[in-house]
């Protein structure tokens, strides 16, 4: 029995695209997480398509999001002054740079031409449906959606791949998203070590979460979403057991935009790609290594140390990440004007970003049966106080 085990985690595996990802294998599939840093142009994007391409990674990926199912009304009127805004409210700023579905079938076309993988994070029920319809090799399913349980019952249902990433997430959570894909019974997915802070400090980056995740997926592929500078805290992650790597990519760290600061330039992105070519081809790896080989292997740098020694027993959402969860994360709207009395079901309510923050998605099961103690409008928050306990 310990032999038949020992050899099913061996075996476990994702395919993703025309790579087929081994859980302790030695073959990393790396993705340029092109996000929103094309600055709203579609030459841009094929720029950065072509940089990605040439810099040896595998898969280049954007974020994919209907507005309007994404944030609630008060959230995309919110005034947006800021060096980084493309509008003066934050939907303008959004919309300018959101592709439309024909766009995103041209890059799509584009890198197939070319020969690079392209995803996109879904960021909403409507953006999971258009991402499937492209028939994309596998669906992101970002940190900020990882709570927002009825988006993840939907991509648990479709035959595509799906990876998760954690950040601002608790254990909690991520149980629940264990149970979910298990009760749609899903195996073709994998999770992520993230931690949502741009840039993420060496002491915050958690490295040994990627060792927990191990533990509680152990028939999965795990990864490691990174969003610190440079990339030796990436390299650690590999060689403790991450398999899939996703790094934000950008032409111009100083370019306008807040994610240009922590990610990667083409000559960076090259070089990651070798280092963990060259590192993944030594004797010694086969099999995750301990802290101390790491440090053996790259060096007893300070930030490597920093981001494998610091580390909070379990999963928690980290004080880095208040920041980002406060103007990302998802809460509980109304899908309609609710009234003064009424026991809240499932179908009353949406998961979006709002302005104000509401109660947090993860708590949908929990607010469904309660009682209204007050009038709520549509499309609003939904607070604790509005509701009877």
């Amino acid at each position: 029995m310990r032999a038949f085990r020992s050899q099913y985690l061996k075996m476990a595996s994702l395919q993703l695209g025309r790579t087929l990802i081994q859980r302790n294998g030695r073959d990393v599939y790396i993705i340029a997480e092109i996000g929103q840093n094309h600055q709203g142009s579609l030459e841009v994007a094929k720029l950065m398509i072509k940089e990605a391409r040439d810099a040896g990674c595998n898969c280049v990926k954007f974020q994919k999001s209907c507005l309007e199912e994404k944030f609630t009304k008060s959230a995309l009127r919110r005034t947006y002054n800021d060096f980084n805004s493309w509008g003066k409210s934050y939907g303008e700023h959004k919309a300018f740079l959101e592709f439309s579905f024909e766009q995103y079938l041209e890059l799509k076309e584009y890198s197939r031409s070319i020969g690079i993988d392209f995803t996109a994070s879904a960021m909403d029920e409507v953006s999971l449906y258009q991402l499937d319809l492209l028939n994309v090799p596998f669906i992101k399913i970002g940190s900020g959606d990882a709570n927002n349980f009825p988006l993840l019952e939907k991509a648990a249902k479709l035959q595509r791949p799906i990876i998760i990433s954690t950040g601002m997430q608790t254990a909690t959570t991520i149980e629940r998203i264990k149970r979910i894909m298990s009760d749609a019974k899903k195996s073709n997915y994998g999770i992520m070590h993230c931690v949502s802070s741009y840039p993420t400090k060496p002491e915050d980056c958690q490295l040994n979460k990627i060792s927990w995740l191990r533990q509680i997926f152990p028939h999965l592929v795990i990864g490691y979403s990174g969003h610190e500078v440079g990339i030796q805290i990436t390299q650690a992650a590999v060689l403790i057991g991450a398999r899939v790597v996703e790094r934000h990519f950008t032409l111009d760290n100083s370019l306008k935009g807040s994610d240009h600061k922590c990610s990667l330039e083409p000559r960076d992105m090259k070089q990651m790609v070798l280092d963990l070519k060259n590192l993944m081809s030594s004797s010694i790896i086969d099999r995750p290594l301990t802290s101390s080989e790491v440090f053996s292997l790259l060096g007893n740098t300070r930030d490597v140390i920093k981001a494998l020694q610091i580390c909070n027993n379990g999963k928690i959402i980290e004080d880095c990440e208040i920041n980002c969860r406060k103007k990302l994360g998802k809460s509980l709207v109304t899908k309609k004007a609710l009234n003064p009395g009424h026991v809240i079901c499932r179908d009353d309510l949406k998961v979006k970003v709002s302005e104000p923050n509401g109660i947090w998605a993860e708590y949908i099961d929990e607010v469904v049966g309660l009682q209204l103690l007050q009038y709520i409008d549509a499309d609003y928050p939904l607070l604790w106080e509005y509701v009877r306990k």
